[in-house]
């Protein structure tokens, strides 16, 4: 910069006073509001901030501060421009989330404390016109002061915001009663004492009522468009005062979410809470991370593995810290969007909240979820924040839930649903256990995350039961119903794994997933237009207040400079006469002459000859040759095309000819020509090169100048797009103590107004980015990104290296879609891949994998079925690729084969080889090769078949004819064919008696055969083999055969009724096995009535009956019967089969009803005892029920399973062999002859367990307090009872026992163990034994002790006669044993032994009273408590001496005593109920002198004589005894004492009882 040729400093200073002050030039000027220096000025400070300045040092104005050589203060006419250093304070943010603490003082006193938020307000979200409300509570000492106010506006109104104080619950409110939309802002809680304050903002979001956003925003730019104006003296003040820029700092809650999310969730993070700051936002995170490892480095050793909230399939939510304390005794906290929230670390309370310790690691888990739980978690140790989790319960459903799935034995299975909304898995859950993809069950999930299937591999009829598919909070679930193999052939053996895989329907799920796909991103679109609209909302209405609340301090600032500097008189600051600071004649600073700042001639400040600051020539500031402050050619702030910063046409610092700031030829501050300080051409201050600063390559029309001033500055000159933001950071909070501050910091934004007159379009930015991919090495690979908009290109980078596309690699763009693809992955494709468009950037992993893999065409080849006799050799090989090591396994129907003398197996380099030799038809079966190595598994089957000979044909042999001339004959085949088919069965014939067999030849394949050259009456027997392409079986022999003889049947089953009528009975049976060689003809019935012993026929024996069911008609009404049948053929009737049961001839019973009062008796862990009661019968309904069925059925199982085969008469059932703690349902169903009623069902389900106890202590005392000598061994036994078996947990002082401490649990007790006890194991252990039912607890105070020290010294002083104090220094025991306890003895001299004289002192001092002088005492002192006494500190011997008075006995005057009384009873008698023959003893007594006649008398009878009575008087008392009660003994017993004095009696009644 060229240096300016014009002397800045005049040889002698000189003072030049104005209208308000004066200007020193030389050493000092003063001012009218401050001072300025000129000569090798470096620096000159605004408003607002600092302008770099050659030559120029700095400049103080009215309301900056200028550091001037040679001058220690400058004072102007508002008091000293030395500002004195701020007071420190100590700032950090409360555990509470959001709230910062400002500290006043270095050392808090003691019993102060800085104001804090115990329940911190919430921010809210409203519908215009509702109720609002912000809540909060705040501590310390002395009480906060608590006021609120809002970022933009003030709340004074006391109709619109109200106040409020709860004493009671120590509770502040600010209520809105009626929201409306220009209440939506930022408020702010401010909780202030004298050692400090807190602030928390809260955040107020407005949901309109109709449509009024475009209308808003309109009305918004015009209000700021009207408020652009910037007055001079602030803008001057922004160049001259340099302050730290901090990025922008956005709500806590991104903040905390930011800091422990993955880097690779950073951008969807951004794009979700509307930060366009990508860069900004990185650095100020980093800044964030380091200051929290600070504080996390406190209480923390190491901390890792942050698994972020999941939703499990249990409905409930857990997330994960590997954390390891310092101090394992640290308090951990858990907040839910600021607010504490209560956990536990028992499982089996019931509390929603949880924490399980495993060692380092420490799981937080949320149970029934509900949309409530949604929101920020954070784990807090000792206050510090570790981590922060955002929970998001998804809202996604089923489009396609899961159906049910039939399934053959061996076969796959498939579920598959469809979502309405993407997620990256769900949670499968098979019988009620979670599933993860093993060998057993394959998970997938659609490249669009909408379809997800679960493959159920290999189906066993164990596999059977109810799968589930969660979802967030939705779920959905199906049977899988597997059938068993029902082919006898393969029963016993193995069946070969079919290839065909049940499930999947007919559904189109592509086409469904498809519109759920794009209903889904119609709607997230719709979302975000909504957020994007409400975010232009807020910031269109927090420009606007900030725009008004500058354009009221600009005009205030305005109007006091343009008085103070501006005045006419040329006696100021820019005097046209020259006198003042911009005098025209040149002598002052300013002068036009040249001599004073803003001189016209260019000396001064603003000098016009450009050699001052502001020296139109380019000089100084404001130089309009562009060398200055605001120079047009890219030095100053804001200043365009030559002009002063706020200076036109060369004049002084907003001076014209003399007049006032700001006064520029009718120009307002900032103008320029017409350009405005944001000009294109101009350069901005604060800009690391020098380059301008929210320039919009325009100017801007006169007046619109100090518009850019109040904006911000931003770097132009670079292509990062950073969007105008407000930092609302607790810096904010000092707007109300000085309103000298800004209310907002600023960042660099690119040029233009504060609100532009069209929305800006943000640029790009990614839709969706890029996921990471796992490729297999020889596949395809493709990672695909999309950007906000189509004509945007970009660049891929891998591994930090830009990519050239080659024949494998390329990259393709459709649209707003980027893709990169990989024809054919290798291992070298492996690494990070990256995107990079206009500054924007995503990444993602691409994982190259070589899982074990077949060729396809040799895999196809080897599933084709071998086929070798037996043997022989077979062999299979298989070629593959992976990469190693592979593990190479063989199996042969699922066993694995080992190398041995007949098997081989042979490894080479992607190939493996199995050789079978001497093969067996049992060797037949499922081969199977299994590969696996760290990247995965996969299988190869095929099939084996052996052949050989068929085994022999099977009987029994079936006779169908043995008439005289034929013999007709049935077997059945081989059961094994030896793998081929049969061709031919071969048949030999002997004629018993003979010894040769008779060859018949080969017959056909077909099991029968009829053989007429028979002679009548001989017996036959035959040798039958079977035939194949392998060879001829063994053979098999008949029993013989007779043809044409006399064989008859045997007899038939017993009949069973098909139906019963009044006038019909319908039977049907069984033939007989046994059908005497001939077939059966025909068969006859008899009947027999109950009770009779006659058999009646029932059809002719002439028409004997055909079929194996006949209607029997000729019965009676009411009448019952039996039957029996007899098979009768060719040689005759047989022998009549055993009966049926009776039957009535009635018509037809109807079904009985559910039974009555059905009930558990009695359960066990495996049996269950039911009773019931039989239904009702009501005729024409329901008839009486015969007999009973139980069944059950298992909670898993839907099909219900008889316990007894057999209807039982008795209603009562125990069922057997249950699973212990399995849930069943029950039911009994009642039967009769018209079938089954309707089955009863218990009401609730049924576990396998004793009735529930609730826990109970069973001893009958148990003692609360134990003494244990330390040492020794504190053993402490309960016994209880509870069923089922309950959880046992010990605690000591309500905390779990130490491991000294052996805990033993039995069936119905517990022990709790101390093996060698000490003074620390003194405490209160509570055990509580727990179940389902309920819980008990019992405590018990264990002490542990020794036997006491004993005392010191024993001293003895008297302070009142006749007493003697003794005190004592106390035990060494006496701190640690809180019951130690002292006892006092005495001795005289007198009676020379000692007793105790005080216990249970618990001081160390006591006094002894009725000490006699002239005895001489000594005392003793223990130490006491539970254990016994410590031996004894005694006192030295204690006597007090005093005179001897003469002793003179004083002998009492006899008085007589007259002892002479009447008789009076001074014990009643009581009455008496005696049984009869039993005695009766009656007693009273009496007193009287002299001693009275005492008579007694039965009803006015006297006793005395009766010799049956013994009465006795001895002493007073009086009794008579009746040895034996009789009726005649009844009646009023009275006794009567007299003497001369007087008489008295007594009665009572006796009652004799039969």
């Amino acid at each position: 910069m060229k240096k300016s040729n014009v002397t800045n400093k005049p040889a002698s200073g000189k003072k030049v006073e104005g209208a308000e002050g004066a200007v020193k030039v030389n050493d000092s000027k003063k001012g009218a509001e401050g001072a300025a220096e000129v000569p090798n000025a470096k620096k000159v400070e605004g408003a607002e901030g600092a302008a770099e300045v050659p030559d120029v040092k700095k400049v103080e104005g009215a309301e900056g501060k200028a550091e001037i050589p040679d001058a220690k203060k400058v004072e102007g006419g508002e008091g000293a421009a030395e500002i004195p250093h701020p007071k420190k304070v100590k700032k950090f943010r409360s555990k509470v989330p959001g709230v910062m603490i400002t500290q006043y003082v270095e050392e808090i006193p003691e019993g102060k404390s800085h104001p804090d938020f115990t329940r911190k307000p919430i921010a809210l979200t409203i519908q215009e016109g509702k109720f609002g409300v912000f809540k909060a509570i705040v501590i310390g000492e002395p009480t906060p002061k608590v006021t609120w106010n809002r970022a933009n506006g003030n709340i004074n109104d006391p109709e619109r915001y109200q106040f409020k104080f709860d004493e009671v619950s120590g509770e502040h409110t600010l209520e809105i009663p009626k929201v409306c939309p220009e209440d939506a802002d930022t408020y702010k809680c401010f909780a202030t004492n004298e050692i400090g304050k807190a602030v928390c903002p809260i955040q107020l979001n407005v949901i309109e009522v109709g449509f009024k956003k475009t209308k808003e925003i309109a009305k918004s730019k015009e209000e700021l468009k009207a408020n652009k104006r910037v007055s001079y003296r602030k803008l001057l003040k922004k160049c001259g005062q340099k302050r730290e820029e901090k990025p922008l700092e956005p709500d806590e809650k991104i903040w905390e979410i930011l800091m422990s999310a993955d880097k690779k969730d950073y951008e969807r993070i951004c794009a979700e809470y509307g930060i366009t700051n990508f860069r900004g936002m990185l650095t100020r995170l980093a800044e964030m991370k380091k200051e929290r490892e600070e504080e996390q480095a406190q209480f923390i050793e190491h901390i890792s593995s942050l698994k972020h909230i999941e939703v499990a399939a249990d409905e409930s939510a857990t997330f994960e810290i590997d954390m390891d304390l310092k101090d394992p005794s640290s308090r951990i906290f858990l907040y839910k969007d600021g607010v504490m929230v209560p956990y536990t670390k028992e499982a089996e309370l019931e509390i929603k909240h949880g924490l399980k310790q495993v060692g380092k690691k420490y799981i937080f888990s949320i149970k029934n979820l509900d949309p409530a739980d949604a929101g920020l978690y954070s784990v807090d140790v000792e206050g510090v924040n570790v981590f922060s989790t955002d929970f998001k319960i998804p809202t996604v459903n089923f489009a396609v839930k899961i159906q049910e799935v039939k399934a053959e034995e061996r076969q796959d299975a498939l579920f598959q649903c469809v979502l309405t909304a993407p997620m990256n898995h769900i949670h499968w859950i098979g019988k009620n256990i979670p599933i993860k993809n093993d060998d057993k069950f394959e998970i997938t999930v659609s490249e669009d995350k909408l379809i997800h299937k679960l493959l159920v591999k290999d189906c066993q009829p164990l596999d059977a039961g109810i799968y589930a598919a969660v979802a967030g909070l939705s779920s959905c679930n199906a049977w899988l119903v597997v059938e068993a193999d029902q082919n006898p052939a393969n029963k016993g053996k193995k069946i070969p794994r079919k290839t065909t895989v049940a499930g999947g329907g007919d559904i189109d799920l592509e086409k469904i997933a498809k519109e759920q796909q794009e209903k889904y991103n119609k709607d997230m679109e719709a979302k975000l237009a909504e957020a994007q609209i409400q975010y232009a909302e807020r910031q269109a209405a927090k420009a606007k207040a900030k725009a008004e609340k500058k354009a009221a301090k600009l005009k205030a600032k305005k109007e006091a400079m343009g008085k103070a500097l501006g005045d006419a008189s040329g006696k100021s600051l820019g005097d046209a006469s020259g006198k003042a600071f911009g005098d025209a004649s040149g002598k002052s600073l300013g002068d036009a002459s040249g001599k004073a700042l803003g001189d016209a001639s260019g000396k001064a400040l603003g000098d016009a000859s450009g050699k001052a600051l502001g020296d139109a020539s380019g000089k100084a500031l404001g130089d309009a040759s562009g060398k200055a402050l605001g120079d047009a050619s890219g030095k100053a702030l804001g200043y365009a095309s030559g002009k002063a910063l706020g200076y036109a046409s060369g004049k002084a610092l907003g001076d014209a000819s003399g007049k006032a700031l700001g006064d520029g030829l009718g120009k307002t501050s900032g103008e320029a020509s017409g350009k405005g300080s944001g000009e294109a051409s101009g350069k901005v201050l604060g800009q690391a090169d020098w380059k301008g600063s929210g320039e919009a390559s325009g100017g801007a029309s006169a007046g619109d100048g100090a518009a850019a001033g109040a904006e911000g500055y931003a770097d132009a000159g670079e292509d990062e797009d950073i969007e105008l933001s407000t930092d609302e950071s607790d810096d904010d909070e000092d707007d109300e103590e000085d309103d000298d501050k800004e209310a907002a910091k600023t960042k660099r934004v690119r040029s233009g107004p504060l609100v532009p007159d069209t929305v800006k379009d943000p640029g790009v930015h990614f839709a969706s980015g890029l996921s990471d991919v796992t490729a297999v090495v020889g596949g395809s690979a493709e990672i695909v990104c999309k950007l906000s908009k189509e004509d945007c290109d970009g660049v891929w980078y891998k591994d930090g290296e830009q990519i050239k596309p080659d024949d494998v690699l390329t990259t393709s763009k459709d649209g707003c879609f980027q893709s990169l693809k990989i024809s054919k992955v290798s291992e070298k494709y492996a690494g990070t891949y990256k995107f990079e468009a206009d500054g924007r950037k995503t990444e993602a992993v691409i994982v190259v994998e070589d899982p074990p893999r077949f060729d396809p065409k040799a895999l196809k080849e080897f599933m084709v079925p071998v086929v070798v006799k037996k043997g022989q050799k077979a062999s299979f090989k298989v070629p593959f690729v992976g990469r190693d090591p592979i593990k190479i396994q063989w199996y042969l129907e699922g066993n694995e084969l080992s190398e041995d003398t007949n098997v081989k197996i042979e490894h080479t380099e992607g190939n493996s080889r199995l050789l079978l030799n001497k093969l067996h038809r049992k060797d037949s079966g499922e081969i199977k090769i299994k590969l696996k190595n760290e990247f995965g598994t996969t299988e190869a089957f095929a099939t084996l078949v052996v052949t050989d000979k068929p085994t022999p044909p099977m009987g029994p042999l079936e006779i169908i004819e043995a008439s005289p001339n034929v013999i007709e004959i049935k077997w059945r085949p081989p059961k094994d064919d030896g793998g081929c088919k049969i061709t031919n069965f071969i048949l030999e014939r002997q004629q018993i008696g003979r010894n040769t067999w008779k060859k018949l030849g080969q017959i056909g394949p077909e099991a029968h055969y009829k053989d007429t050259d028979v002679d009548h009456g001989r017996r036959y027997c035959y040798r039958i083999r079977a035939e194949s392409e392998m060879g001829i079986s063994e053979l098999m022999e008949t029993e013989d055969v007779q043809a044409g003889t006399k064989a008859y049947p045997g007899p038939p089953s017993a009949p069973k009724v098909v139906s019963a009528f009044k006038d019909s009975i319908t039977l049907t049976w069984i033939p007989p096995s046994n059908t005497g060689g001939t077939s059966i003809l025909g068969y006859n019935m008899e009947k027999r009535k109950k009770g009779s012993n006659l058999w009646i026929p029932v059809n002719p024996a002439e028409n004997i009956i055909q079929e194996k069911q006949f209607c029997v008609k000729d019965v009676i009404e009411g009448t019952e019967y039996e039957f029996r049948v007899a098979a009768v053929n060719n040689s005759g009737a047989g022998e009549y089969g055993a009966p049926s049961e009776f039957v009535f001839a009635r018509d037809p019973q109807k079904p009985p009803g559910k039974v009555l009062d059905l009930k558990v008796d009695d359960s066990t862990y495996t049996t269950l005892s039911l009773s019931w009661t039989k239904p009702k019968e009501e005729e024409g309904v329901q008839d009486e029920a015969k007999g009973y069925f139980v069944e059950i059925r298992p909670a898993e199982n839907p099909e219900w399973e008889r316990c007894n085969t057999n209807p039982m008469s008795m209603t009562s059932y125990t069922v057997k062999g249950m699973k212990s703690m399995a849930m069943y349902w029950v039911r009994v169903i009642a039967v009769n002859d018209g079938g089954e009623g309707k089955p009863k069902e218990l009401d609730n389900y049924i576990l396998a367990m004793p009735p529930p106890v609730r826990p109970r202590f069973t001893d009958q005392k148990i003692k609360s307090f134990m003494v244990v000598q330390a040492g020794n061994s504190a053993r402490f036994n309960i016994n209880f009872e509870a069923s089922p078996w309950p959880d046992v947990i010990w605690l000591k002082d309500g905390i779990p026992v130490s491991k000294r401490v052996t805990i033993s649990n039995a069936e119905g007790a517990s022990q709790l163990l101390i093996p060698s006890a000490e003074r620390s194991d003194t405490g209160i252990y509570t055990v509580i034994v727990k179940n389902i039912v309920g819980q008990e607890t019992f405590s018990i105070e264990i002490r542990v002790t020794d036997e006491p020290k004993p005392p010191g010294p024993v001293e003895l002083d008297e302070n009142v006669p006749g007493t003697v104090t003794v005190s004592w220094t106390p035990s060494p025991d006496e701190k640690r044993d809180d019951r130690l306890h002292y006892m006092v003895s005495k001795r005289d001299s007198i009676k020379r032994s000692w007793h105790t004289v005080a216990d249970r002192i618990f001081n160390n001092k006591f006094t002894a009273c009725n000490i006699m002088p002239g005895r001489e005492y000594q005392f003793r002192v223990y130490a006491k408590n539970d254990m016994g006494s410590s031996s004894p500190s005694e006192s030295p011997k204690w006597e007090i001496t005093g005179k001897r008075e003469k002793f003179v006995v004083k002998m009492p005057e006899p008085k007589t005593c007259n002892l002479e009384r009447p008789p009076k009873f001074l014990v009643p008698l009581k009455m008496h109920n005696a049984p009869q023959g039993y005695e009766c003893y009656m007693t009273c007594a009496v007193r009287g002198e002299p001693t009275p006649h005492v008579t007694w008398y039965r009803d006015n009878i006297s006793l005395n004589t009766n010799t049956n009575y013994l009465i006795s008087n001895t002493c007073g008392v009086c009794s008579m005894l009746i040895l034996t009660v009789g009726t005649k003994d009844t009646g009023e017993y009275t006794v009567v004492a007299e003497n001369a004095l007087g008489r008295a009696e007594c009665s009572t009644k006796l009652i004799v009882k039969d």
